[in-house]
């Protein structure tokens, strides 16, 4: 098994999304409630997407997959994405 990236992994993929760096964005798990920056996540990007866990129970928070110049965002597990302005 490969070894996870940090949470910076998704630096790139969500400037390009959100036009911002998203990886001071908090979100709050839905499996154990706690609330951390997008950039202490394990991400693992050796699937045909990325997946992105939580750091403190590993559940999966969000997906993301690009293809053929779109991109789908799955965040079933986060009940929130607080994002600074």
């Amino acid at each position: 098994m490969t070894a996870p990236l940090d949470g910076n992994a998704l630096a790139g993929v969500f400037r390009e999304l959100f036009c911002a760096d998203m990886t001071t964005a908090v979100g709050r798990c839905e499996s154990c409630g706690n609330a951390n920056a997008l950039g202490t996540a394990q991400v693992y990007s050796t699937a045909p997407g990325i997946v992105v866990r939580c750091p403190g129970c590993d559940a999966v928070v969000m997906r993301v997959v690009r293809k053929e110049g779109r991109a789908w965002l799955d965040l079933r597990g986060v009940s929130y994405l607080q994002i600074d302005t």
